[in-house]
């Protein structure tokens, strides 16, 4: 079979490949072409894999030519990220719902043309939930909660949701859009994300570095680390459209926490001189931003497919630091710790 990853060179998109070429088999089928499309090129482990063939470049440049390529499946993850979106409005329409419509019609097209109905997995997000006077936000938001988006970002994934819908609903496509929670901990550098802290409060300490969080400690948010969602994305691609339940997106599973719990989880796994590492100062714009999030999720239709969340976040902590520690620049990493 012959896969497509948008945004498979970014974060979690290379942990999916990695995971699919590690698999060698999706829904019972043999990879033999995994390509990866990606503002940069993928690390190069994946492009010296045979298999592996990378584009660079926006989505939106490579949508066209995609018209008369044949795939059998399509993870979709590209998307210009949260704060991103609500600092540049045409960056978020463009990378977000311009891309993603281009890519559903060069899909459609090559149905229109004899090829085949491509099965399609859309990132979405927990954003598209939010508060909003008309519909209070339950604590926890469910699979059928009504989603109100308050940002941007939020916004452009819940419209990609019913784009996706409504193209499978055609025929065009086999698509389920999946809403990812917030993923940590994510390595590197802060990106453009609102919740970009909730990694660079257990990155930063574990490095040694100081970190600043912009919300109180009573702030709660639904989490997960890189390997569930590496494994929800798979299992959602599997499901058949009766496992799957219908056409509407579903939650992937997340651990409910509050910022006080990660930083004991922290104090827990590195010690309380790791944990003196984070301090608050508060941010009006993240605090604002994340203040109409939802404060936890539940994933009843994922629990239904075999998928569940981490029993605590000291073990997602804990994976963190056996995924830096296979890295050269572990020590580095992990100086903090030392």
């Amino acid at each position: 079979m012959k896969l497509l990853i948008t945004g498979g060179g970014g974060f979690v998109g290379s942990r999916l490949a990695r995971a699919l070429l590690a698999r060698g088999t999706l829904a019972g089928q043999r990879i033999e072409r995994l390509v990866l499309t990606d503002i940069a090129p993928p690390p190069v482990d994946l492009l010296a894999d045979a298999r592996v063939e990378a584009r660079t470049g926006p989505l939106l440049a490579q949508t066209e030519a995609l018209r008369t390529e044949a795939f059998d499946g399509v993870f979709h993850l590209a998307s210009a990220v949260s704060g991103e979106c609500e600092a540049d409005f045409e960056l978020g329409l463009r990378s977000n719902l311009d891309s993603t419509r281009a890519l559903l019609d060069a899909l459609r097209a090559n149905v229109g043309a004899g090829g085949k109905v491509a099965r399609l997995v859309f990132s979405s997000s927990v954003a598209v939930f939010g508060l909003d006077p008309s519909v209070p936000l339950p604590k926890l938001v469910a699979d059928d909660t009504l989603p109100l988006p308050q940002t941007s970002y939020g916004t452009q994934k819940l419209v990609c949701e019913h784009l996706i819908s409504d193209y499978t609903r055609k025929g065009y496509i086999d698509g389920r859009a999946a809403r990812l929670m917030t993923v940590t901990v994510r390595p590197g550098r802060p990106n453009g994300a609102a919740s970009s802290f909730f990694s660079g409060i257990i990155r930063e300490p574990l490095a040694g570095v100081e970190s600043v969080c912009p919300v109180s400690p009573d702030v709660s948010h639904p989490m997960t680390s890189p390997a569930r969602t590496v494994d929800g994305l798979i299992a959602v691609y599997e499901a058949s459209r009766e496992a799957f339940g219908g056409r509407a997106a579903l939650n992937l599973p997340a651990l409910n926490v509050r910022v006080s719990d990660m930083l004991d989880a922290l104090e827990e796994v590195a010690g309380p001189k790791v944990r003196a590492l984070v301090r608050f100062e508060r941010d009006e714009r993240i605090a604002g931003i994340v203040a109409n999030w939802p404060a936890g999720a539940t994933a009843e239709r994922a629990a239904r497919l075999g998928l569940h969340p981490h029993e605590n976040f000291a073990d997602i902590i804990r994976q963190y630091i056996a995924d830096c520690a296979a890295l050269p620049n572990a020590a580095e990493t992990l100086k903090g710790m030392s």
